[in-house]
């Protein structure tokens, strides 16, 4: 399953539990193309989870894609699902504007470096609201999905962009944290402008801003009502 063999690396477990509504109005959509999202306790690799990009139009536009992008061809080809090296000619193709993404997110799982490996969620509090990571995405053609129910065909696939831990989630998960964005300004550098500004955004959200709100499950927010 490649979902199984994603998980093997960091930040690969998120979660998003607030509604629609909250998504529109924070990211300013004026355009959801997403349908009717339930809430997601629990966002695995290989999973249909909402982004937002800007169309062609000019709008924001809030739509699924499956998480994991292509590898290099030289490392297997395997799905990731975390970029760090910007700089590397696999990625350079897809930091432009028009392949730049929001991931909608109200926490994030990194497990304990030792073992006996402890999940740690991270959120902002503990009413856990939203925030985003810096992504990007691109159109593939190929096989995703479980070995036993394989999708061939044309897929949207995002990323994440990771960089250095900060001092919360270093004791927990030393090599790296997503790439957090939790205000307007950001969001409209990290999907508008230039890309040496934009790429600006791909360091260590401030300690203070995050907590840790819960530790040893595989699901986040489950019990919370979607607002």
């Amino acid at each position: 399953m490649i979902g199984a063999a994603l998980r093997k690396r960091m930040c690969n477990l998120y979660s998003l539990t607030k509604g629609q509504a909250a998504i529109r109005a924070l990211f300013r959509i004026r355009r959801d193309l997403a349908g009717n999202l339930p809430a997601m306790p629990a966002v695995f690799p290989d999973t249909a989870a909402p982004i937002v990009r800007v169309a062609e139009s000019g709008e924001r536009q809030l739509e699924l894609m499956r998480w994991g992008m292509p590898g290099p061809v030289q490392f297997g080809a395997a799905p990731v699902t975390n970029i760090r090296k910007c700089d590397s000619p696999h990625w350079r193709p897809w930091l432009g504007r028009e392949n730049r993404c929001l991931v909608p997110a109200t926490s994030f799982c990194e497990w304990t470096d030792a073992r006996p490996k402890v999940a740690h969620w991270f959120a902002i509090n503990d009413e856990r609201p939203l925030f985003a990571f810096a992504g990007i995405w691109c159109e593939w053609h190929g096989v995703r999905g479980r070995k036993a129910d394989p999708l061939d065909g044309k897929h949207r696939l995002y990323g994440l962009l990771t960089t250095e831990a900060n001092d919360t989630v270093r004791p927990i998960h030393a090599k790296a944290m997503p790439v957090i964005l939790t205000r307007e300004d950001e969001f409209e550098i990290w999907l508008n402008a230039p890309i040496l500004d934009a790429l600006k955004l791909q360091r260590p959200a401030p300690s203070q801003l995050l907590r840790i709100v819960a530790k040893g499950e595989k699901s986040d927010g489950a019990d919370r009502a979607v607002a």
